[in-house]
């Protein structure tokens, strides 16, 4: 443990932040199950749709896992995907909306999460290194 250690404990990411990248995590983690079944589904006629349909999924969850875990250690440039993330899965929330549990439930998870990216002791967290704390 150096002198600055034992001085100044180490600051946390603020609970907006860490709201909001648990709840990216989780829409990681969805996307992946997601792409799993789909690809589990895959049939003789829609082959080619399927799979690429579970690439994608995929290779968004991954995005996401990766947005989550570098907002958890306050790096600012996982803000972009992530409000952009949030931003399309409202528009998926309003597409939809006939699907009322469904749309609920992908509105109010984009909207937390929104709220906590663009919180200001978010902000003012992802402006900070984190290795000046």
């Amino acid at each position: 443990m150096t002198e600055r250690d034992s001085a100044q404990p180490a600051i946390h990411p603020p609970a907006p932040l860490l709201v909001a990248a648990s709840l990216v995590a989780v829409q990681g983690v969805v996307l992946l199950l997601l792409a799993v079944l789909e690809a589990a589904a895959v049939t003789e006629e829609r082959r080619s749709l399927a799979l690429s349909t579970a690439a994608f999924f995929a290779g968004y969850g991954v995005l996401l896992l990766v947005g989550a875990v570098a907002l958890w250690r306050r790096a600012g440039w996982a803000r972009g995907p992530v409000l952009l993330t949030q931003l399309i899965a409202l528009g998926l929330a309003w597409t939809l909306r006939d699907q009322v549990a469904v749309a609920l439930g992908l509105a109010a998870v984009a909207i937390i999460a929104l709220a906590g990216v663009v919180h200001p002791a978010t902000i003012e967290a992802l402006a900070r290194p984190a290795d000046e704390d």
